[in-house]
């Protein structure tokens, strides 16, 4: 089956997501995750300074 036949029925879905959605999607999940991660790593930077100072 052709990939725009696939895309077409895809379409007639309730609820699908068309081709410029699912890759805005994919963008903020990648996003999420880095940003969770920067929050990680400055969280333990900020707990491993806050041990220090106390010394």
């Amino acid at each position: 089956m052709a990939a725009w036949v696939k895309e077409i029925d895809a379409a007639d879905e309730p609820g699908a997501l068309d081709a410029n959605e699912r890759a805005e999607l994919a963008r903020l999940r990648k996003e999420n995750q880095d940003l969770r991660m920067d929050r990680e790593i400055l969280r333990k930077a900020a707990a491993y300074f806050a041990r220090e100072t106390i010394r």
